[in-house]
């Protein structure tokens, strides 16, 4: 028979496993739904691909021949979970310069976006897997669209980050001039900001200390989803290991956590801060944002002027894209596309 202080203890420890459980619930709950969009196999079957793109380029490097030098090409990674509504748009950009560039689309599994899509532009949709916000699966996503570049074209020298919502601001001739335009080692365009007011949240956003050792607060870094890496800064994302296995647990604070605007501003801060401009080339108005979206043009929004405002930054560059436009915008924007869009 259990004596009285056995029951005592028992009873205790039920009742102190219990109350743990129900406080630890949503986390692990939280936890546990995050981790089944990063599946082991997935992580592995990812893990596969960064390591045959490195194996590419170390070989490609090796054929390459001083006589012949392929003109540089410039890799633009669509990342999408809804219709690309603007192709028409995109096509009219490319139109003419098949030989500098090649088109990629991460398409989320659950959108409407087919593979047999009727495109000039001749893109490669790569092997997608779903996406969600407030989780890392952005940056695996972004990461499979740089090996896939990576490893198809040994050619792409840049690799510009764009989504189903955004819109050229230059001709194509205008952005690879300004790419190509040093012979020295190119730079990335990326933005990576250290006084941001909500940092601390951000960073604690997985819990406190959460993301130590490996990242300690004075490194931790945000920016801008969308960038322009550069093809060595692209095969540094790819053969990180250390900061991923950090931004890809779960977040406990939703509302703090943005992986994808985290991990490669505090990759390139930690590795290469000095190669990198510490500004994006996609223009983004946060003005009236509701949700974590920012502000989304309409058609009637659409103008030459609202073009050339977009253009303009702080920086020595202009800026080359924008976002949020809606899909009811394609039509003046095709309407402005030659004498404004594409005239620089």
């Amino acid at each position: 028979m259990f004596s009285s202080s056995t029951l005592v203890y028992s009873l205790s420890l039920f009742i102190s496993i219990s109350l743990l459980f129900f406080l630890l619930s949503p986390h692990i709950l939280l936890s546990s739904s995050r981790h089944n969009l990063l599946s082991t196999a997935d992580d592995l079957e990812d893990l596969s691909l960064f390591h045959r793109a490195a194996v590419s380029t170390t070989n490609n490097r090796r054929l390459i021949s001083l006589s012949l030098i392929p003109p540089p090409k410039i890799a633009f990674l669509f990342l999408t979970n809804s219709d690309l509504s603007f192709l028409p748009l995109w096509e009219s950009f490319f139109q003419g310069h098949e030989d500098l560039y090649n088109v990629y689309i991460h398409a989320d599994p659950t959108s409407t976006v087919s593979p047999l899509i009727d495109s000039s532009i001749n893109a490669k949709f790569i092997p997608a897997r779903k996406t969600a916000r407030a989780s890392p699966t952005l940056i695996s996503a972004e990461r499979r669209l740089l090996a896939s570049a990576i490893l198809d074209d040994p050619n792409n020298l840049y690799f510009a980050l764009v989504s189903q919502h955004c819109i050229p601001l230059h001709s194509f001739s205008y952005i690879h001039n300004h790419l190509f335009s040093s012979s020295s080692d190119q730079q990335s365009f990326i933005e990576i900001l250290s006084d941001e007011p909500f940092l601390p949240k951000r960073y604690n956003a997985r819990g406190d200390n959460a993301m130590l050792p490996e990242i300690r607060y004075e490194d931790f870094r945000v920016g801008s989803q969308f960038f322009v890496l550069a093809k060595r800064h692209a095969l540094m994302v790819i053969k990180e290991r250390k900061l991923w296995r950090k931004f890809r647990l779960p977040c406990f604070d939703n509302e703090s956590c943005y992986p994808e605007e985290h991990y490669f501003p505090t990759l390139l801060s930690l590795e290469d801060p000095k190669g990198c401009s510490h500004f994006t080339l996609t223009r983004v108005n946060w003005t009236g944002s509701v949700g974590g979206h920012p502000h989304t043009y309409g058609a009637s929004e659409v103008s030459p002027h609202l073009i050339h405002s977009l253009r303009r930054s702080n920086s020595s560059l202009d800026y080359f894209f924008a976002r949020k436009f809606s899909p009811d915008s394609l039509q003046p924007l095709m309407g402005i596309a030659d004498a404004v869009i594409f005239r620089d």
